[in-house]
């Protein structure tokens, strides 16, 4: 019988930052809960938007017309090719959901290695 996930569980099981993992599939897609806190990485995905929701805690997305702020309980789509720049001054925690194989940096040499939980 399938289960519900409980995903603060999920984030409980690990610390590191900005490396998601992947806590369901569905239509060839990952979603992903990661935890993150300070600046990634100026980045753009050639073939899919980027998809941003946030649980807990404060995002700024830096894009290069200006930041977007996101907040608990709000989303934000960074649309396919757009260069973006995630930043938390705090521990933030997010929902990802995305291709699956898709590169968190937009390029595999520098990406992630994605786990499951």
């Amino acid at each position: 019988m399938a289960k519900s996930i409980n995903l603060a569980a999920k984030l409980a099981t690990f610390d590191e930052k900005w490396s998601p993992r992947t806590v369901a599939s569905f239509n060839g897609h990952d979603v992903m809960v990661v935890k993150v806190e300070g600046e990634f990485r100026w980045h753009s995905h050639a073939d899919t938007d980027d998809f941003f929701l946030v649980l807990s805690g404060e995002i700024e997305i830096r894009l290069r017309d200006g930041p977007v702020t996101v907040t608990a309980g709000e989303m934000f789509v960074v649309p396919k090719g757009v260069e973006h720049c995630p930043i938390a001054e705090k521990e933030a925690h997010l929902l990802l959901i995305e291709p699956t194989g898709t590169p968190n940096t937009g390029d595999a040499r520098t990406a992630a290695d994605r786990k499951v939980i």
